[in-house]
């Protein structure tokens, strides 16, 4: 690699995709190309990738591989592209950081500590680890520096971390932690950029609706609660995951079914939410196609519009109001009929829907008299960690 180094490498590693983006090392990034890798496992692997300076757009099909392929793949792709000579550090999506709220480099030492507690979050870290110590071994130089998803939700009042449990688990770090906190910190940095910072200091619930799906309650910028807890598999029913469960459920399962710890684990990340409703699929769109002729997949979809307005109702009262609702990720970005269902009933808290603008996707989808400005923004989990990485890259040549 050049010595001139001036770019950052950002990798966000869910449990079926990798996705990937280089921006320049300015203020702020800039983006060049970013892609992802999906449907690893499947026929239909395939790596899509954008240039983000000509909006030009490619796919490349890739054989059926695991996950531990699918990095190596991609790492080859990148060692193809001109700018991947600059790289100087590589940003990491890192969903469970525990005590840890603020971006810093993986060493030895936090590394051993995200294996000691995968445990806590075995759909998501054991992947991230993973993706680290391959690109370790490949570029054991290169700077790689850890971003927490659990960071935005450290302002949490103490009663909105706290579970009633035995206080000495609390003490071992057993807490309501809260999660997307990448997304939730792009959408209000968004919101202060497009309608003020007055509007960004208000009373404002953010829904990142997608294959996982979580809100939050946000008040003078600071995260007041939300509605995942101790790992991503509480709160909202998502893609695949139950969300909040009775803990009886689980000893009955495991005392009915004879399940051990790890069928159980299976059961609430890998086949439950939208899919173990519907018993076809966990994809929003196709449920919303097949709702008319299937009634699981109807009941899939209420139950997901259901439970995302009693939160909303919740965070209100947890906020004394409401001034600003933001709908994110893919569904909440993309399916007008999910949105409309959710905000159906909520006018006694000022929420009017704009029907034509909300078909249409638009920036603003509420009424001009509605009370609650309500809004979609297109969340950059990816920029967030870019950011933060060339904030650490500045201050270290600072000091």
């Amino acid at each position: 690699m050049k010595a001139n180094r001036n770019s950052v490498l950002t990798i966000n590693g869910g449990s079926s995709s990798i996705k990937f983006a280089l921006f320049n090392k300015e203020e702020p990034p800039l983006q060049l190309f970013h892609g992802e890798i999906e449907g690893m496992g499947s026929k239909n692997a395939q790596l899509r990738f954008t240039n983000s300076m000509t909006a030009q757009q490619n796919s490349i099909p890739l054989p059926t591989a695991d996950y531990s392929e699918a990095a190596n793949l991609l790492i080859k792709w990148l060692e193809k592209q001109q700018e991947f000579v600059s790289i100087e550090a590589i940003g990491h999506r890192i969903v469970h950081g525990m005590k840890h709220t603020n971006p810093e480099p993986i060493t030895a030492t936090l590394l051993a500590e995200l294996k000691q507690i995968s445990v806590y979050d075995p759909v998501h870290l054991p992947l991230a680890i993973m993706l680290i110590e391959i690109f370790q071994k490949q570029y054991p130089d290169l700077t790689q520096i850890a971003c927490f998803d659990t960071s935005f939700h450290a302002s949490m009042p103490s009663v909105a971390k706290q579970l009633a449990i035995p206080r000495r688990f609390s003490d071992k770090g057993i807490q309501r932690y809260g999660f997307h906190g990448l997304s939730y910190a792009y959408l209000m940095q968004e919101l202060k950029r497009v309608a003020g910072n007055e509007t960004a200091q208000g009373k404002i619930i953010l829904a990142h609706l997608g294959n996982g799906a979580s809100l939050a309650a946000v008040k003078e910028g600071k995260s007041m609660d939300t509605s995942m807890g101790f790992t991503p598999t509480s709160g909202l029913v998502m893609g695949t995951r139950t969300g909040d469960l009775d803990p009886g459920v689980g000893l009955y399962l495991i005392e009915s079914e004879k399940m051990n710890a790890k069928q159980f684990n299976h059961l609430i990340n890998h086949e439950s939410g939208l899919l173990g409703i519907s018993e076809t699929n966990a994809d929003m769109r196709e449920l919303l196609e097949q709702e008319g002729t299937d009634h699981r997949a109807a009941e899939a979809v209420e139950l997901f519009c259901y439970q995302t307005k009693k939160w909303i109702g919740a965070y209100a009262a947890v906020l004394g109001g409401l001034d600003t609702l933001i709908f994110s990720a893919g569904i909440g970005e993309h399916s007008p009929e999910v949105r409309k269902r959710i905000c159906d009933g909520l006018q006694f808290l000022g929420i009017e829907l704009d029907e034509p603008r909300n078909e249409k996707n638009e920036a603003i989808i509420s009424t001009d008299t509605s009370k609650v400005c309500v809004r979609i923004i297109k969340t950059n989990e990816e920029l967030m960690i870019a950011i933060a990485v060339c904030e650490l890259l500045n201050h270290s040549v600072k000091s």
